[in-house]
């Protein structure tokens, strides 16, 4: 208030500190709904000895999702000589919050899908094999995708240009590597962010299109060609 926002009002403030303490509490009755059913089957010997084990890795990225919360809130509170003017958290622990929560989620889906269907036992074929690296690289390119995305929100890289596919007049701008070392600017320099994050993005729809056409040519079990139409479909409204 000192230092930027002068202007700001006690319903404004109230405004962002319930958007704050919403996503806290929120993230309480997930923990707790991971947690108290976790001990009640264990209590109940409902687990299988594997399931246990599963259920203690889920419950253990809970805790630790908050406790990376907080690390990366913490950020956000430190006076920063470099940027005194500009309150914001650090955009290294956004991306890792970010990350632990979607390797959080996609866990437990994978963990909730493999209890509910039964898998599939498709032929070892030269196509289903390939379909399924071809899958899997798409999946690292995906989170890959998404974590850069919280560095371009991190660094407020979203304002920098707002044209596409051009960034201002040019194919490739001016300040693309302007900070040195050169590897500094993939994570601090607000142009290259965002540069990387449209490049990823739109490499991103691409595996997945190249990916739905491949499915195309092999014989699938129906849930499995949802799956993949679903994924493109999500790709063009992402």
């Amino acid at each position: 208030f000192n230092s930027l926002n002068h202007d700001m009002t006690l319903p404004e403030f109230k405004f962002i500190w319930y958007m704050e303490y919403s996503h806290r509490m929120w993230g309480r009755v997930v923990g707790l709904a991971y947690i108290l059913p976790a001990a009640y089957f264990w209590r109940k010997g409902w687990l299988s000895r594997p399931m246990k084990g599963c259920v203690l890795a889920l419950c253990g990225l809970v805790c630790f999702q908050g406790l990376l919360g907080w690390y990366m809130v913490k950020s956000g509170l430190e006076e920063k000589p470099e940027s005194y003017d500009i309150p914001r958290v650090s955009q290294y622990r956004l991306a890792a919050h970010l990350g632990s929560a979607l390797v959080l989620y996609s866990a437990s889906l994978w963990t909730g899908l493999s209890l509910l269907l039964p898998q599939h036992k498709l032929p070892e074929t030269r196509q289903i094999i390939r379909l399924r690296q071809y899958a899997h690289g798409t999946t690292a390119l995906i989170f890959l995708t998404a974590l850069s995305g919280a560095f371009v929100a991190g660094l407020d890289a979203g304002l920098v240009y707002n044209s596409f596919p051009k960034m201002g007049e040019r194919w490739i701008p001016d300040d693309l590597l302007a900070f040195s070392p050169v590897l500094r600017n993939f994570f601090e320099n607000p142009t290259t962010v965002q540069f990387d994050h449209r490049i990823l993005g739109t490499a991103s729809v691409t595996a997945v299109t190249a990916l739905y056409l491949f499915s195309r040519k092999i014989p699938l079990p129906h849930r499995t060609r949802m799956a993949v139409t679903s994924l493109l479909a999500v790709a063009c409204v992402q």
